[in-house]
């Protein structure tokens, strides 16, 4: 049932976000060097590899580490970098990630391929067996604010509790969370 309603869900908001999906890829490449698209091995269900999409939000040298870990994040966002950041926008992409059976709409937020320790707290917890997702419910909890441990019980808790409903819950709430611009940190 979640695969159906991931499909018709994506096939759904790709449809009617489009024009911005076009504009938002015709400002990247306007506004710096390098392709409008960014793709990231992330870490999937069970642990899989798999490259997810995202508007490029951040000139094209920087290191392939998370966000947090950069001595000033800042000083790597191109011109409207900020901007798709805090309004989300550099993550419709991933709808592609939906389509394809690699992401789900609800799920934990896929690890970067180099973030160990999260990968390893995650497996340890089972949490590893779910599919990651768009957005999930240590994003509506915290998103950039909460350190790994916290996100990892986050998804544990989401592991124990997952249902459609319950994915309708943190797809409305992620919504206010966007549309309030919660929890971004750069």
């Amino acid at each position: 049932m979640k695969r159906l309603f991931d499909l018709v869900l994506a096939v759904f908001a790709a449809l009617c976000l489009l024009l911005p999906i076009a504009v938002v890829a015709v400002c990247v490449r306007i506004t710096s060097k390098g392709p409008a698209l960014y793709w990231s091995d992330r870490v999937g269900q069970h642990n899989r590899i798999f490259k997810m999409p995202k508007f490029r939000s951040m000139r094209t040298d920087t290191p392939a580490v998370a966000t947090h870990l950069l001595t000033n994040p800042a000083s790597f966002l191109t011109p409207i970098g900020s901007f798709l950041r805090k309004s989300s926008l550099d993550e419709l992409p991933q709808l592609w990630s939906i389509l394809v059976g690699d992401m789900s709409f609800v799920g934990p937020r896929p690890a970067l391929f180099n973030q160990d320790d999260l990968i390893q707290l995650r497996t340890e917890a089972g949490v590893h067996v779910l599919m990651p997702g768009l957005t999930g419910w240590a994003q509506v909890n915290g998103r950039d604010e909460l350190s790994i441990p916290e996100k990892v019980t986050w998804d544990v808790q989401y592991l124990q509790r997952q249902s459609l409903w319950f994915d309708i819950q943190i797809l409305w709430l992620t919504f206010l969370k966007v549309v309030r611009k919660d929890g971004v940190s750069h």
